[in-house]
């Protein structure tokens, strides 16, 4: 079960604690408030995180040759309240000499359609779509 709990600083400010008592600061990026992330901004932080989570897993269980992976996550929002995601792409970019192609779309696919909690619970909300490139180290 996932508990967080979240406390107001000040202004719009508020610092968020995870179970593990890891902390996050949220605001809004207004002059006085910018410390912190955007809550909407944080949830594309958590989906990328939950998915690269699952990819390195993956890959390692394949005994691919991964060096480094990075998750370029954009988001477009409605224009209008509440601002909900209406569509969200994640590029992979897998960094590592002779990395499967075949093995990081398996990664990819399984990791979105089986084991990502986050991507479960906003798939139904948002179009989740993705792509990936190799950077040979």
């Amino acid at each position: 079960m996932g508990q967080v709990k979240l406390k107001w600083v000040e202004n719009r400010q508020f610092v968020a604690t995870d179970s593990s008592k890891h902390s996050v600061v949220l605001s809004s990026q207004d002059p006085e408030n910018g410390t912190g992330m955007r809550p909407a901004e944080l949830l594309l932080v958590a989906l990328g995180g939950c998915a690269a989570y699952d990819v390195v897993g993956i890959l390692e269980k394949k005994r691919q040759p991964l060096k480094g992976l990075e998750l370029h996550i954009t988001g477009e929002q409605d224009t209008n309240p509440p601002w909900a995601f209406q569509q969200i792409h994640i590029e992979y970019v897998a960094h590592g000499e002779d990395l499967s192609e075949t093995a990081l779309a398996q990664a990819i696919k399984l990791s979105e359609e089986k084991y990502c909690s986050v991507s479960a619970t906003l798939s139904g909300v948002a179009e989740i779509t993705s792509s990936f490139r190799i950077v040979p180290e």
